[in-house]
């Protein structure tokens, strides 16, 4: 299969990726796994992620919250010697997901057999995220408040003399 190389950046990969259901991610990394050796480099490994930021007026940490964090790193040995390396970081409590989706990142990082069609899953998948964007967008736009409106009905009232 002969397909132009995805024009989506890497680090844009896992997030179009994800836009398909993770029964069909891992159906196809195990489809394109099939015959090659896989080793893990890190474990697939599924928890918690904490979002931090820094107080404006001390700059101390504090935290936000928490998020499901997976990720995994894996390299695919073929039986011509080539070698491949990928990974993934994945906002799901899914380490095989994590694991499936670093091994289409090895995949089409190096242009392995199936490479295609790693490709046009994620074509397809940016052009879903792009759709959700834009549907975002036009609501936050929608919900959009002019406060400016609201001094104006303020300024009238005190004209009455109260």
């Amino acid at each position: 299969m002969s397909a132009a190389f995805t024009p989506v950046p890497r680090q844009a990969w896992v997030r179009a990726l994800t836009a398909h259901p993770p029964e069909k991610l891992k159906a196809l990394a195990e489809a394109l796994a099939a015959g090659h050796e896989v080793r893990l480099k890190s474990l697939p490994q599924a928890g918690l992620g904490l979002l931090t930021l820094t107080d404006g007026a001390f700059h101390e940490p504090y935290y936000l919250g928490e998020f499901p964090l997976s990720s995994c790193s894996v390299e695919l040995s073929l039986s011509d010697g080539r070698t491949a390396a990928g990974g993934a970081h994945v906002m799901a409590d899914d380490a095989e997901l994590a694991r499936s989706l670093a091994i289409l990142d090895a995949v089409l990082a190096a242009r392995l057999p199936g490479w295609g069609e790693v490709s046009s899953q994620i074509d397809a998948g940016a052009t879903l995220r792009a759709g959700e964007d834009r549907r975002r967008r036009a609501m936050l736009a929608a919900t959009r408040v002019d406060f400016a409106m609201l001094n104006n009905a303020g300024g009238e009232e005190d004209t009455d003399g109260n």
